[in-house]
């Protein structure tokens, strides 16, 4: 082995200092230090160099320190941009040409709600640099293969592989190759065999000889380097595992409208052997293993101009939105037991649907010259018929296409290869998303988005029975149509010539109209026959909020049993109208049209079975709900004989009978199913506000008031909710902005004395509501919960306490839809949903304009403000630091009235019997002496006197009420503010037990809150540019510590037990002080982030196991050091002196770093 003489020379100049060295040399540098002095005579212990000392007075010290007025490069280091924090009110992309929402006066006050949460603006606040952090990584899978596309292959002799079996001849040959230098791979002319004979020379090198200066040298160098030069060489790098990376961040998704794969149906042409009459053809979706239609209709008319001028006494004018002949089905659960059912109608006629269909089986087009005039003759029975009878229709024949067949033997298209690599590899959000897509799409032999277009002739068509029209009986029709020896293969057909065109839909087709007939862009020209949205009714819950307006009702009639009503009554429609009020002429058009008519109309008629006085109907009717419901609007059913005789004079339509269905019912839009009686007589007046099972003197009913006809109403509606929990939550809360007392509600009359004990029943039992609604209107729970914890309504001159109730069931909302919809979060456990709400949806109320709640019999207060809940501050035990010297919340619920100043407000508290901590600004744990007491450093505006809190803060809109207001009816007003931070603080800090433990396993979703809160605030007060230790109170800020304190508390006792919990609490807790840092008093942050570090470190000196803990404090640190600030932070350029430590330390004198790992 060589010796240490004989190592090189280079070597020999390595230094190699040891560690015992370099601690030598930092306890020297600091040898005049007075307090490491001290510490010296003191004691000879050492103390670990990892001890964290008590952070700069980051504010205090850039206030004394201004950095210098001239610019230079590293000028942006130095301090914090002035457009740190951004609000930006981006416009909602509405993807309808109209704005789709009604613009009737006087909306009821849910429509008025849904109309300002689906039309205003999204709301952004954000750190406009954060993206040059390292939170957010711009090089991603997709961006990678953009910029690697055309670029050129290098391929090196390496990569040439060959075959060590081959021909030796032809290796020798691939050796002697010989090609010009560009050509060749590197490396071979040092380790190849040449055959000199046979090269081809190189290229000459001009100039070679000649004397070129150094500078034209290096310019020509420069230039030939910058040619074909990709311009991001660096980004061409392989990102980092997204996995691995805990500080990552992705901005949300935009809220849109839900849609599932698209299947895009064309109508191309309909062919009889005969053709004496008008058809009309019905597409609908079933799924036979739900046994569920999943669609709604789709009406399409590819009759003749000819068979068209038969109906037009009775068509004036056909609206084109109802020509369309191509429609769009959305399919959010694909599976392999979906059909498309085809149904057919014709005009009605007398006779059976068997005697109706029997020409179209036996005529051919051929025998057209043995049958002419047979055929002619039905041609001017069906003219007659036209002409009488042409606004009615009957059943004629049927068939279904199974969607499977059509994807399996069309075949999936080729996928790219670049798709296939995508699928292996991408980000862990990629990777999450495309499992999600799985899980919501289904299997992917169902997938309905790449399979070729298929062109399908339908010959065979089945006569429809009479007495089996039903959606039950259809369900058995579509099983046995799967089955090899089908029932309907060996019945004789309706032979017809169906041709259509099925295909995946493409991403924005052209001419679309939306299920409310809106254009969808882009819609170039209106002339254009349109292509038709169909609504989707999916199989399975779907989980996704509501994000348009939407307000559509569905009327099903099902059968009806006459069979002992007296009279003549066979040929059975039934007429359904949506009704305003009792006159007759009150019919609204809001029906829509079917095919070749007008858009809306007054007045739906269901087809007629010929002579069955028990008729079974499967009529779709849809209806757009007005904007203005009252208890007044009602759907009345009239029932009627049609004649289909050629007597002159016959009536055409006899009415047998009448019943209804009132749809508003203690503030309730009433769907579901229905068995009602029905009446032979009218209805007598003020029927509308009663159900018809109401016994009403001197009325006849069908078989003594009995049940006899079936109908079921669904409604599609962003509206109403449907779920009787969320419908008494939001009446309530209507009857307070309203000031609608007494209101019916049930079985109990709301007034001012029970309206708070009702409201907060409904706000407990907001968790019983069910998951899909919940989750549908989630945005419009959680904007009133909101509203109710900053605008807390005064009633009589009381302020109704709802801000721990509203913080309770935020908690456990928040909490069960976690818990529900485990598969769609990201890598944090964040729900992708509520990051999107928080991220885009929520902003503050606006105070000018949210709702009032009104207290019309509110006595007249003037004179001074008026105190909310003032608390007095006292001396305060040094063991306890939190100075809260202002007030600190209206919600305590043991204040029933509103107190006139603090003294007031202090006898009443001292009055009390007992009051419950829980709800004062700090639980027992955190009391003086308690388990929990937070140690933290003086605030420099730290005081005890009230009267100087409340100048130092005149803003501070949580601690007062405003002074009285008249309203528009005359009546004094006046209402409490408060800032939602600061409440969600507050209510945090006392949570107990159940809500506490709620509140930490979704801790990310009330920190996020809290911070865009923050950020809203400081934007509409216009404190952006103040002064950080003055843009929040100090009983905020001592909020802040307390929570932070008890999170870290939970991290460092829970780490063992729930890792999982811990893991998520520990980012929380993290990303939150991240962004409190371009908020709040930096200096401030820095000693929560001491605070935690000190916890984690004391728990680390006692734990046996320390692995899982260090690894949480390291992904801490790491995700602090994130910020895109870090190195300003940092105050790089500073002479800072030892900062002076509480307990000094030999690491606390020696260490300089702001942030301390």
């Amino acid at each position: 082995m060589a010796t240490t003489s004989e190592r090189r020379a280079f070597a020999q100049k390595i230094n190699r200092t040891v560690a015992a060295e370099v601690r030598k040399q930092v306890s020297s540098q600091y040898s005049g230090s007075p307090q490491l002095s001290k510490k010296r005579s003191g004691s000879h212990q050492l103390v670990p160099l990892s001890e964290v000392v008590e952070p700069v007075d980051f504010e205090e010290y850039l206030t004394t320190h201004p950095p210098a007025p001239e610019p230079g490069p590293l000028r942006e280091l130095l301090e914090f941009p002035a457009d740190d924090i951004e609000v930006v009110y981006e416009p909602r992309e509405c993807r309808t040409v109209e704005p789709g929402v009604p613009e009737e006066v006087g909306m009821d006050p849910r429509v008025r709600d849904a109309v300002q949460i689906y039309t205003e603006d999204w709301v952004i606040v954000h750190r406009k640099y954060q993206r040059l952090s390292t939170a957010f990584n711009p090089n991603t899978l997709e961006k990678q293969r953009e910029r690697q596309r055309g670029l050129p292959k290098q391929i090196f002799e390496s990569d040439e592989v060959v075959d060590d079996r081959g021909n030796q001849d032809d290796q020798d040959e691939l050796k002697r190759r010989s090609v010009s230098l560009d050509d060749t791979p590197r490396g071979s002319w040092a380790s190849s065999i040449f055959d000199l004979k046979n090269s081809t020379a190189d290229v000459l090198l001009p100039s070679l000889l000649e004397r070129t200066a150094i500078e034209e040298v290096d310019r020509r160098n420069g230039e030939q380097r910058k040619e074909s030069r990709h311009h991001e060489v660096l980004a061409l790098f392989p990102p980092p595992d997204e996995d691995e990376a805990v500080e990552r961040c992705t901005t949300p998704e935009i809220p849109k409208e839900h849609f599932g794969q698209r299947v895009l149906v064309k109508c191309l042409s309909l062919k009889f052997e005969i053709e004496i009459e008008p058809i009309f053809g019905v597409l609908a979706l079933y799924d036979v293993k739900e046994k569920k239609k999943i669609s709604e209709n789709f009406y399409f008319d590819l009759n003749s101009d000819q068979m068209k001028g038969l109906l037009r006494p009775h068509i004036p004018h056909a609206a084109i939105s109802t020509l369309a002949r191509s429609t769009i089905f959305s399919i959010t659960y694909p599976s392999t037991d979906i059909f498309l059912v085809i149904k057919l109608e014709k005009v009605l006629q007398q006779g059976d649907i068997g005697e109706c269909a029997e020409p179209y089986m036996v005529m051919k087009e051929s025998d057209s010259t043995k049958h002419k005039e047979k055929v002619e003759k039905l041609k001017n029975q069906a003219e007659q018929f036209c002409n009488k009878l042409g606004k009615f229709r009957m059943p004629f024949a049927w068939t279904a296409i199974h969607l499977m067949n059509i994807v399996s033997s069309a075949g999936s298209l080729e996928r790219d290869s670049s798709d296939s690599e995508s699928e292996r590899k991408g980000t862990w959000t990629d990777r999450k998303k495309r499992t999600l897509e799985r899980m919501s799409i289904g299997d992917d032999a169902c997938n309905y988005t790449n399979f070729r277009p298929a062109t399908l002739t339908v010959t065979n068509f089945f006569k429809q029975e009479g007495d089996r029209l039903s959606d039950e009986d259809l369900y058995k029709f579509l099983a046995d149509m799967r089955r090899p020896s089908s029932v309907l293969r060996r019945l004789r057909p309706v032979t017809a010539q169906l041709k259509i065109d099925i295909s995946p839909a493409p991403e924005s087709p052209h001419y679309c109209l939306s299920p409310e007939l809106l254009h969808v862009k882009p819609y170039p020209d209106p002339r254009v026959r349109p292509t038709k949205e169909i609504l989707e009714f999916p199989a399975k819950e779907v989980y996704v909020p509501y994000t348009t307006y939407r307000n559509l009702l569905y009327v099903y009639p099902q059968s009806l049993n006459f069979s002992s009503r007296q009279g003549s009554v066979r040929n059975i429609t039934v007429k359904v109208q949506f009704m305003a009020g009792e006159d007759p002429n009150s019919a609204m058009p809001v029906i829509f049209g079917k095919s070749s008519c007008a858009d809306f109309s007054r007045e739906a008629y269901s087809a007629v079975v010929y002579h069955n006085k028990s008729p079974e109907f499967y009529e779709e009717i849809k209806m757009k709900v007005p904007a203005n419901l009252t208890d007044n609007h009602h759907l009345l059913f009239t029932f009627y004989h049609i004649s289909c005789q050629q007597k002159p004079s016959a009536a055409l339509e006899t009415p047998v009978g009448y019943t209804w269905i009132p749809l508003m019912q203690h503030g309730r839009l009433r769907t579901g199913q229905f068995s009602l009686p029905v009446s032979v007589d009218k209805p007598p007046p003020s029927y509308s506000v009663l159900t018809p099972d109401v016994q009403l003197p001197g009325m006849k009913w069908v078989d003594n008031h009995k049940g006899v006809f079936n109908v079921e109403v669904l409604a599609a509606s962003s509206v109403h909710t449907q779920d009787q929990f969320l419908d008494k939550f939001f009446t309530l809360v209507h009857v307070l902005e309203e000031y609608s007392f007494p209101f019916r509600l049930k079985d109990v009359i709301i007034t001012e004395n029970n309206v708070e004990t009702e409201l907060k029943a409904s706000i407990t039992n907001l968790r019983s509501a069910r998951m899909e609604p919940l989750l549908r209107f989630v945005h419009h729970v959680l904007n009133k919960l909101i509203l109710l914890i900053v605008r807390p309504p005064v009633i009589n001159g009381q302020i109704v306490n709802l801000g721990r109730a509203a913080f309770e069931a935020m908690a456990q909302l928040v909490n069960q839809i976690h818990k529900n919809l485990e598969g769609n979060q990201d890598q944090h456990g964040h729900n992708s949903l509520l990051v999107s709400y928080i991220y885009y949806m929520f902003h503050l109320p606006d105070t000018d304009h949210c709702p009032q709640f009104t207290g019309l019999g509110s006595p007249s207060y003037g004179g001074p403000i008026q105190y909310a809940t003032l608390s007095r501050a006292t001396t305060r035990p040094t063991s306890l630091n939190l100075s809260r010297s202002k007030s600190i919340s209206n919600s305590n619920p043991d204040l029933a009235t509103t107190p006139t100043t603090p003294d007031d407000e202090v006898k009443k508290i001292m009055g009390c019997k007992g009051i419950d901590r829980s709800h004062s600004w700090v639980n027992s744990a955190y009391a003086p002496g308690g388990p929990k007491a937070v140690l933290r450093r003086n605030h420099p505006n730290s005081s005890c006197d009230l009267k100087q809190a409340a100048e130092r803060s005149p803003n501070r809109m949580s601690s007062f009420m405003e002074g009285f207001s008249h309203s528009q009816h005359g009546h004094p007003r006046f209402s409490t503010k408060k800032l939602l931070h600061e409440e969600l603080a507050l209510q945090w800090v006392v949570s107990t037990s159940t809500v506490r433990e709620a509140a930490l396993q979704q801790a990310w979703f009330f920190f996020q809150l809290m911070v865009k809160s923050m950020g809203h605030h400081l934007h509409l007060s216009d404190r952006l540019e103040a002064l950080r230790k003055m843009r929040f109170p100090e009983r905020f800020v001592d909020d802040i510590t307390a929570l932070a304190s008890m999170i870290t508390s939970d991290i460092v006792v829970r780490f063992q037990k729930d890792i999982e919990l811990v893991e998520r609490l520990n980012t929380s807790l993290a990303f939150f002080l991240n962004d409190l840092l371009s908020l709040m008093d930096r200096g401030y942050v820095f000693s929560l982030i001491r605070m935690y570090y000190k916890q984690v470190s004391m728990k680390l000196q006692t734990v046996q196991n320390p692995n899982a803990l260090i690894a949480l404090r390291l992904d801490f640190i790491r995700i602090i050091c994130s910020h895109e600030h870090y190195i300003t932070l940092n105050l790089p350029c500073s002479t800072l002196s030892p900062p002076a430590s509480p307990s000094p330390s030999v690491s606390s004198a020696t260490s300089q770093l702001v942030l301390s790992a």
